[in-house]
């Protein structure tokens, strides 16, 4: 089991070289997945995959594999996936957090996964967890009861598939980010309906986009979120790149509030401060309400912007007297609209 033939595909140079195919980044995948790869083969395929630019293909055959891994994670009865795999020291308070729990206590059970690195202490995901309610959980078992419980969860990627946590830790000896950052985003370990995404970067929208339905994404929304979290900024228009259905769209939620502010400005309350007092900043609470929009957006996409920030504002006045709001009859369940079948591999997609 080797990496060698890969390699050579991408790096025989200008005239010669090639793009992996789906079929070639899954199986090459597996290998690194298995631990038999050399170290110094899995660095060299890596980096020539940043230097080419990853493919839609490329990065589908991973994901693939990467799905394949975590088969013992599947089947939770996650409606939502919620990567957080933001890393930098541009964060602020992790808001996307009390997001993620509004749209919990609205029915929908989240699966949080990630591992943030070179954040400063404020900007910590895990150490807001406890303060804010959101079981960290390590194992399937766990993760379930916490979902079927509280309808929200948190795994840490090392928790997940360990092999995966140090492929994004390799960021810290190369010096550069891998395509391995845009995949432990895309994996979606619970096999989840709807994925909700962020990107640091705007290119990575379509490419994680094109990505989600190569391999089967039934819902996934994509944004250029704050640090690259799925977090908008509410004085800002955001862009959303959709799936739905195999078909894929964009729409641009306008800004909610005429402010001029930053994410990680400083004076803004704590995400426990903001979430127990009645009195809330603003800013701070547009940034939640405006995330859990676009979340709520992306489980039920014949509702408009109005109609889920309506739901989504609501939710957060209610958010210490009950636990969800009832869902009237013209809210479209997503089981209604969504393709039957679970997400297939790139083997499957060719037959």
């Amino acid at each position: 089991m080797s990496l060698a033939p890969y390699i050579r595909s991408l790096g025989r140079g200008p005239s010669r070289s090639r793009s992996l195919t789906c079929e070639e980044a899954q199986e090459a995948m597996k290998i690194i997945l298995s631990g038999e790869a050399e170290p110094e083969a899995v660095g060299a395929l890596l980096m020539l995959l940043r230097l080419r630019g990853e493919s839609v293909e490329e990065v589908a055959g991973f994901v693939d594999a990467v799905r394949a891994s975590l088969s013992a994670w599947h089947g939770l009865g996650a409606a939502v996936d919620w990567p957080s795999y933001a890393a930098g020291r541009t964060r602020g308070y992790p808001y996307f957090l009390l997001a993620a729990k509004l749209v919990a206590r609205a029915g929908y059970p989240v699966l949080l996964h990630g591992w943030n690195s070179h954040q400063q202490g404020i900007a910590s995901v895990r150490n807001a967890l406890a303060p804010l309610d959101v079981p960290l959980c390590r194992t399937r078992e766990d993760a379930q009861v916490a979902l079927a419980r509280h309808k929200i969860a948190y795994a840490p990627l090392e928790a997940l598939n360990p092999k995966l946590h140090e492929l994004l830790r390799l960021r810290d000896a190369l010096g550069l980010r891998s395509i391995v950052s845009t995949v432990v985003r895309m994996m979606n370990p619970s096999e989840a309906e709807a994925s909700l995404q962020g990107v640091f970067h705007p290119s990575y929208r379509k490419l994680q986009t094109d990505v989600g339905v190569q391999v089967g994404q039934r819902a996934q929304a994509v944004i250029k979120g704050g640090g690259g979290e799925f977090e908008r900024h509410p004085t800002k228009a955001v862009t959303v790149s959709r799936i739905r259905n195999g078909q894929t769209f964009g729409e641009v939620a306008q800004p909610l509030i005429e402010e001029t502010r930053r994410l990680h400005e400083g004076g803004m309350p704590s995400a426990e401060v903001l979430w127990l007092d009645p009195n809330s900043d603003a800013f701070a609470e547009a940034v939640v309400t405006g995330t859990a929009a676009l979340a709520l957006s992306a489980i039920k996409p014949a509702l408009s912007f109005a109609d889920v920030q309506d739901w989504a504002s609501a939710l957060w006045r209610e958010r210490h007297t009950r636990s969800a709001l009832p869902e009237g009859d013209h809210h479209e369940d997503l089981s209604n609209v969504s393709e039957d079948g679970r997400p297939f591999s790139c083997y499957r997609r060719r037959r």
